[in-house]
């Protein structure tokens, strides 16, 4: 009989309730893309039009600045891993920092959309285009709120290598966020 090493315990990071919310939220936004999909196959040559007077670098922008603060977001984690948290708390400010930079450009999207005269009843891409990333970006301004309270608590000391939890389970859902941009993106600016 011969001894074998154990295999390290693995575990879900964060709190299992954020991963049930986090299927909830992709579910619904599973809806929405499918309707939109369904909509663009039977409105092609109106969606195509209208997809051209997007402003495709912004979206780009948008999309640079929420793969930055989920790399920052990480970052923060490992740091408190490491049992560094108040030392990782500007890695989350940075994050959110660019998740505001992602509500600027988005509120100077929309401003130019309206003032060009689209609503929501302009055409069905525009409903869909609005509803769409209004619901993302209700989405993001959630995240940092979630993003602004782990803030304070890295810099309060509450986070470390035997109390993250709340931080994982907040990092999860901006990772949910962004990951729905990194669909929402070409899907609405680019693909054709």
């Amino acid at each position: 009989m011969h001894a074998t090493t154990p295999l390290p315990q693995r575990r879900l990071a964060g709190d299992l309730a954020i991963w049930f919310f986090i299927l909830a939220e992709l579910l619904a936004f599973g809806v929405f893309f499918a309707a939109y999909a369904f909509a663009r196959a039977r409105h092609a040559a109106e969606f195509d039009v209208a997809q051209q007077a997007l402003n495709r670098d912004a979206g780009a922008l948008n999309t640079l600045l929420l793969l930055s603060a989920s790399a920052l977001v990480v970052r923060a984690v490992q740091g408190a891993q490491a049992g560094q948290g108040r030392r990782a708390a500007p890695w989350l400010l940075g994050a959110i920092v660019c998740g505001l930079g992602f509500v600027g450009v988005k509120l100077g999207e929309y401003a130019g959309a309206f003032a060009a005269g689209v609503s929501l009843s302009s055409s069905v891409f525009h409903m869909f285009y609005l509803s769409l990333t209004f619901f993302h970006f209700m989405h993001v301004l959630l995240g940092l709120v979630i993003l602004a309270v782990l803030w304070a608590g890295l810099l309060a000391g509450r986070y470390g290598p035997d109390n993250l939890n709340g931080l994982e389970s907040g990092a999860a859902y901006w990772h949910m966020v962004d990951l729905v941009w990194l669909i929402l993106f070409p899907l609405v600016y680019v693909i054709h």
